[in-house]
């Protein structure tokens, strides 16, 4: 039977305690830190907040997914030499890739826009991105990223889950296994996609795989009702709600005392139960009538090109500051990032949808004192490559790619890596997937090598074993 280190073992202050006394030591802490570690029934809570391995500025996440693998070129990487030889092949000093759409030997493409040092930092940004200069010192851009996926199903799988083949636990989930929420009434991880298009692979992308369902991701839809069924059907006052939830919570529990090992019935008793929770808490969280209009203007609600994104990031606020853990924002869902042709055409609509809303995202924050303890974190599957593909687009390139963080911890103002001189591999301070995985944890202030789960007979952690912290993230 697949078990816990950190729930099976007490191995941490909180674990401890409750095991010590009868439990009474966790009592007087929950109640301290105005917790409850027992679902409904008594039961231990399995997404109750813990307490890390050590000291983490960040206790939240927002996560800036933009599907399809955004140009670094033409973004935060900007290569003097990649126009001086547009239109030639790539150098033979170069090894060639192995591209999805194999065409490695196509004439290097120009990068057309115009670049400008931005704060005190003078981080480079693209005239794409207009409004990223007013947060540039705030930015820790990462240009040397690097993943395993050549195609999107394996680079959005493996950014999610640290593998480019499906069944693994996404990292949201292994974050609300490590940590717990802050708040059981609404969930702790929480997906939102710009589209009714499909994110490649679906739900797999925020699945728990092998770990407890419970900490799967719940997917908000997008537009003004977010959560689908969230009132009670005609005629249903709350009594009679909470009558018909109890009696069905009796007979799910009296199912599942013979069945504990099964973690999808544990979950769907629990789904029940935050589905109650939620019509109560959930109603206000997701209403912007309360935001004032300037704070709707600075997420550009106002304009139509930003208001689908520009809601989805204040939904991200809002369900953060009511304790949720982990905030995933897709945009560009069904990989509509992905730029073989028309590469003009495409990122200039799409940096023009979120280029406003994220930096709102990052001041609103800022001004309400929650991005000291919030993780910020931007970027695709992968990047683009300087050789063009059909005359005027760019194929995958996982080679080398950028992604920036910011808040909760992070050392703004800074690049951290680099690629070569024309941005096709990563050359100096790599950071793979698992790396930025580990890194993230440790922004958590969880060590990546002790959030384990067992299963079958094996420990399993976030980064494969494979992961290391990169400390010059870390502010200081």
């Amino acid at each position: 039977m697949s078990f816990c280190h950190r729930i099976d073992h007490p191995t941490s202050r909180r674990e401890f305690l409750s095991r010590a006394g009868a439990g009474f030591g966790a009592v007087v802490l929950s109640a301290l830190a105005g917790q409850n570690l027992l679902a409904s029934g008594g039961l231990p809570n399995p997404v109750g907040a813990k307490i890390p391995h050590r000291f983490g500025r960040a206790k939240n996440i927002i996560w800036l997914f933009m599907e399809g693998g955004p140009s670094h070129l033409d973004l935060f990487d900007p290569k003097p030499l990649l126009n001086k030889l547009a239109g030639q092949p790539l150098p033979d000093s170069f090894e060639r890739p192995v591209t999805a759409m194999g065409e490695a030997n196509s004439p290097l493409l120009e990068s057309k826009r115009q670049w400008k040092q931005h704060g005190e930092s003078g981080l480079w940004i693209s005239d794409w991105l207009p409004n990223h200069g007013k947060i540039a010192d705030e930015l820790c851009v990462i240009r040397s990223c690097v993943s395993d996926g050549i195609n999107h199903a394996g680079g959005v799988c493996q950014m999610n889950t640290g593998s480019v083949f499906g069944g693994r636990p996404s990292l949201g989930s292994w974050v609300s296994y490590g940590l717990g929420t802050e708040n059981d009434s609404l969930p702790g991880f929480v997906v939102i996609k710009d589209s009714n298009s499909m994110i490649v692979n679906g739900a797999r992308m925020w699945g728990s795989g092998f770990i407890p369902a419970v900490h799967q991701g719940a997917l908000f839809e997008n537009g003004p009702e977010p959560i689908k069924n969230l009132n009670n059907p005609s005629g249903v006052d709350d009594g009679r709600q909470q009558r018909k939830l109890e009696l069905i919570e009796k007979l799910n529990r009296g199912h599942h005392a013979f069945r504990s090992s099964n973690t999808d019935l544990e979950a769907r008793i629990r789904s029940y139960e935050l589905a109650f929770r939620m019509q109560a808490e959930a109603p206000e969280a997701i209403d912007f009538d309360s935001e004032p209009e300037h704070i709707k203007t600075l997420y550009g609600l106002d304009h139509k090109e930003t208001e689908v994104y520009g809601r989805q990031c204040l939904m991200a606020r809002r369900l953060i500051e009511r304790g949720v853990r982990f905030v995933q924002l897709y945009h560009g869902a069904g990989s509509k990032w992905d730029s073989h042709s028309k590469m003009e055409e495409n990122h200039s609509s799409l940096c023009a949808n979120v280029d406003q809303p994220i930096v709102g995202l990052i001041q609103d924050l800022k001004q309400r004192g929650l991005l000291d303890d919030t993780l910020v974190i931007w970027g695709g599957e992968f990047g683009r490559t300087p050789m063009s593909e059909k005359g005027d687009g760019r194929d995958h390139n996982p080679t080398g790619f950028t992604m920036w963080m910011a808040g909760g911890g992070v050392k703004g103002g800074q690049t951290i890596g680099s690629t070569d001189e024309l941005g096709l591999y990563a050359v100096e301070d790599k950071m793979h997937v698992h790396d930025i995985h580990s890194t993230i944890m440790a922004l958590l202030g969880l060590d990546h090598t002790e959030v384990i789960y067992m299963h079958k007979g094996r420990p399993e952690r976030v980064d494969l074993n494979e992961g290391h912290v990169k400390e010059s993230v870390f502010a200081g």
